[in-house]
């Protein structure tokens, strides 16, 4: 019996997972991962690297990052406290939707994750204060390929459902698309 279900998005390759929450008079158990049952949503490789963010006021903005190959990386996305509109975007060289976005609603109530494959930025904009988000990572950490498109690129026309609050430095200072981004060879 799967404790997932998984559903497709706009974007090939890109899924929401729920996850099913069994519970009784005592609280309730709720899996996160499972490599086997997440292999059919498109998991393939090993679980490298697991960080956990706080993120303390509402209308914080953060993303939109990826690694470029040899170290692009799959992510399962969870939040497990608070409530985020989670954005993927297609960054896939030749993809139909290249430069495409997809949202949802990731909460610690409505137990959906984001599973997003190589070749895609992720960011989120917290919607209540203090969201913990959990992401694991198929391969580790390597700064020397990390990169980032702005998550107010006019390209994108992501409609951020709030006035950002709350942007670091370093995710204000990403730089608009150009024509020469042709996107990630996965």
């Amino acid at each position: 019996m799967s404790r997932f279900t998984v559903t497709d998005t706009p974007l090939v390759g890109l899924k929401v997972v729920t996850r099913q929450k069994l519970g009784d008079s005592r609280g309730h158990l709720t899996r996160l991962f499972c490599a086997q049952e997440l292999s059919v949503a498109g998991w393939h490789g090993p679980v490298a690297q697991i960080n956990q963010t706080l993120t303390g006021k509402r209308a914080t903005l953060r993303g939109m990052h990826y690694q470029q190959p040899p170290h692009a990386e799959a992510k399962l996305v969870i939040c497990t406290k608070g409530e985020v509109w989670d954005v993927a975007v297609d960054i896939r060289a030749g993809s139909p939707t290249f430069l495409h976005w997809h949202a949802e609603v990731l909460s610690a109530t409505n137990c959906r994750a984001l599973l997003i494959p190589e070749g895609f930025a992720h960011g989120f904009q917290t919607l209540t204060d203090d969201c913990e988000m959990l992401y694991l990572h198929s391969s580790a950490y390597a700064p020397q390929t990390e990169a980032a498109l702005n998550a107010f690129d006019d390209r994108l026309a992501i409609p951020w459902p709030l006035p950002a609050t709350e942007l670091s430095a370093r995710d204000a200072a990403h730089p608009m698309l150009t024509a020469q981004f042709t996107g990630l060879k996965i």
